[in-house]
């Protein structure tokens, strides 16, 4: 199964809840940080409501 790294890019102060609850979820707490996923369809959920404050590339 291939896999993603995210990299959070921006800050969510002023985004909704639901963004951040998203970006809590992906295991991202600051600027800079970075994890490693599964190339799943929930992950890419999470990955489309904070499209703009992430970074995201495949690993293989």
């Amino acid at each position: 199964m291939s896999q993603l790294k995210i990299r959070q890019v921006k800050s969510k102060i002023g985004g909704t809840s639901a963004q951040r609850d998203s970006l809590r979820s992906l295991g991202l707490k600051r600027i800079g940080d970075h994890v490693v996923k599964d190339d799943r369809p929930e992950v890419r959920g999470m990955i489309k409501a904070v499209s703009h404050l992430v970074t995201v590339e495949e690993v293989d």
